[in-house]
């Protein structure tokens, strides 16, 4: 158990915030799990897609075009080749109230396994279980045919170790969500942003050690260029930037996009695309097939140079009509940087 303890704390102070977008200023990276398998298999670019329970993580401003009741969940066990107890889970679910606009909520936990506390010799202390949660409500409005706004705000704790007087943090945040159908008056093309984890920085120790919240960008455009009663094909393409530093939360809006970089990275093109702030943007492409609103196949890459993890992702759903209700099941496989190949998610949903 205690070689357990010290490799989960290598991947949990050094791999996992490298697979999130190379992060490693910030605290809480759970935030910055994408949930839905069906994004995964896109390369998670989903950002101006998104239409299903969702939402409220991806982008509150889609969910501001549902006129049905949703609910949604994703689990996933992370790097389970080598932790069989380290896993991840998302619930949410959306509703539509006419006068009112749409009304969501959404839970995120993420546990990190059993490990053992020893002293100087090795001997076990007391085991625990270290986690992060948080909860979420999100409020979207649809203010044009074509336009949605939402926001997303949510309670943040994570506790490192409950039998420490220190191991506790709380925070809190909100996203804001945009979402626009049409753009440059293109037919079945849409532009959507997020921008995530808003909030004060979340403290453990004292108010000296606090840490900020993984703060990011997120924007993509979604075409259909195929939408028959047979099949659809939607594509998207996505870029995040998380944008997190020690500069007081107004600052980092403007700072985290430039504050790694150095003169040098402008003297020739090839240095600016190769500068640190450049690298840390993670670039994805995806691709739905849908037949017959019943099976749909999804492929898809993702490139983080920052963060070395660069390959395809594919996956597909299932989706079955019961009387009113349309049940979804969504499997993905994608890459998951250096400690194993792939990472498998496995999300379901309801429609009515």
């Amino acid at each position: 158990m205690k070689n357990k303890t010290i490799l989960l704390t290598l991947v949990l102070a050094f791999v996992l915030p490298i697979f999130i977008y190379a992060t490693t200023n910030a605290a809480v990276i759970f935030l910055l799990i994408e949930p839905s398998a069906r994004a995964s298999a896109m390369g998670e670019a989903y950002v101006a897609q998104v239409d299903d329970g969702f939402a409220g993580y991806w982008n509150p401003g889609a969910m501001a075009f549902n006129r049905k009741t949703q609910f949604a969940s994703m689990y996933s066990n992370w790097f389970g080749e080598i932790f069989y107890d380290m896993y991840y889970f998302h619930a949410a679910g959306n509703q539509y109230i006419d006068g009112v606009g749409n009304l969501g909520v959404n839970f995120t936990y993420m546990t990190y396994g059993s490990q053992d506390k020893t002293d100087e010799n090795g001997e076990t202390i007391y085991s625990f279980e270290s986690y992060d949660l948080s909860i979420a409500t999100t409020y979207a409005s649809q203010i044009t045919s074509n336009i949605g706004l939402g926001t997303t705000f949510k309670f943040i704790l994570s506790d490192l170790d409950p039998e420490a007087t220190k191991g506790l943090g709380l925070s809190y945040a909100f996203d804001i969500g945009y979402k626009q159908k049409n753009i440059f008056t293109v037919p079945n093309l849409a532009f959507g942003f997020n921008l995530q984890n808003i909030g004060p920085d979340i403290v453990y120790l004292d108010d000296s050690n606090a840490d900020p919240l993984p703060m990011n960008f997120r924007m993509g455009f979604s075409f259909i260029p195929v939408n028959s009663q047979l099949s659809k094909l939607t594509i998207n393409a996505d870029m995040n930037k998380v944008l997190a530093n020690r500069d007081p939360l107004y600052k980092r809006f403007f700072t985290a996009w430039i504050d790694d970089n150095t003169y040098a990275d402008f003297d020739s093109f090839n240095n600016f695309i190769n500068s640190t702030e450049i690298r840390e943007i993670v670039w994805s492409l995806g691709a739905e097939y849908d037949y017959l609103n019943l099976l749909s196949l999804r492929g898809g890459y993702i490139l983080d140079r920052a963060g070395e993890i660069k390959g395809p992702s594919f996956g597909a759903g299932f989706h079955y009509e019961l009387n009113e209700y349309l049940v979804k099941i969504d499997y993905s496989f994608q890459p998951a940087g250096g400690l194993q190949d792939y990472n498998q998610t496995l999300s379901v949903g309801v429609d009515f």
